[in-house]
């Protein structure tokens, strides 16, 4: 049974991902999803807050909080991964710009994907962490799953609006409802398939590290960003959602110690249980300060998908 729902996860990881890029390409053409990488000031903020800031704060919280070893680096693997699909979800929910967070995606994806396998020799090099077995992951074993689930699909969907607008714009909904019924499968079959695991990790501070993770993480991306309230949100939702994907392929592929990818999978849930209701005080917030004032300097357009 636990082998059935395991899958039945992974299937909706890819479901999830896929649909969600797609939506995001069918809604926005090419120019308006890479027009907010165009400053370099902006760039620069959300590479330090994701793959500087974001594995120092991991770093700092495994001090303060005593971990196992491969607790510890299962939330590190966390910390040092950024970009996931999820992050559009969220956008949805929180109302904020979905072409600001398509963006980072366009740029954090690649970069876990280069800097990733960087990262894990020098945290393994730690002697806490010496006596666990480590097979090296190459870079191209994260890309190939990562940018075919993510990036591929957008360009997709972009081709797909360029071609024919109109149908593109039919399929928008249906891509938003199919996103949002894969979310709650992975939740559910997640939870059942790892229970007795994730049961055994509430007895220890597992999961309060992971809360403080995703909650340092979102203050980090909210205070660097850019002083408006659009990029704000989306930087600060963008990083705090780390990138469950990449950090679950590195502990699969990479260790034989289920605690690394259980205390992956653990603190994927529990992101997500503080980052929805963060999504929705940013929507009222968003709701109660009303619409900008004067003109917008984004050149994004308001589309945004349906079924969230």
């Amino acid at each position: 049974m636990r082998a059935v729902l395991s899958q039945t996860a992974s299937i909706s990881v890819l479901v999830f991902a896929v649909s969600s890029m797609l939506s995001i390409g069918l809604a926005y053409d090419v120019r308006n999803i890479v027009a907010p990488l165009r400053g370099f000031g902006g760039l620069f903020r959300a590479l330090i807050a994701n793959f500087i800031l974001v594995p120092l704060w991991a770093i700092a919280i495994e001090h303060m909080i005593p971990l196992a070893p491969p607790v510890a680096l299962g939330l590190f693997l966390l910390g040092a991964s950024a970009g996931a699909p999820f992050l559009i979800k969220l956008a949805q929910v929180a109302r904020t710009e979905l072409a600001i967070c398509a963006a980072l995606l366009v740029l954090l994806i690649p970069a876990t994907v280069v800097l990733l396998p960087l990262y894990l020799p020098l945290a393994l090099a730690h002697p806490s962490l010496s006596g666990i077995a480590h097979t090296s992951t190459s870079a191209l074993s994260l890309a190939v799953p990562l940018l075919s689930t993510t990036i591929a699909p957008m360009v997709v969907g972009a081709i797909a609006r360029a071609a024919t607008s109109r149908a593109a714009a039919r399929l928008v909904p249906i891509m938003g409802k199919l996103a949002s019924l894969a979310l709650i499968v992975i939740m559910i079959t997640t939870f059942l398939a790892n229970f007795h695991e994730l049961a055994r990790l509430l007895t220890t501070a597992a999961i309060p590290a992971a809360l403080l993770l995703v909650a340092g993480a979102f203050v980090i991306g909210y205070l660097v960003s850019n002083p408006t309230r659009e990029r704000r949100n989306s930087l600060g939702l963008g990083t705090a959602q780390r990138n469950i994907a990449a950090a679950m392929i590195v502990a699969t592929q990479s260790f034989d110690d289920p605690s690394v990818l259980v205390m992956v999978t653990a603190s994927s849930l529990a992101g997500l249980l503080l980052l929805f209701p963060i999504s929705l005080l940013l929507r009222r917030a968003r709701r109660r300060a009303g619409p900008p004032e004067g003109p917008r300097r984004s050149p994004l357009p308001s589309v945004r998908p349906q079924g969230a």
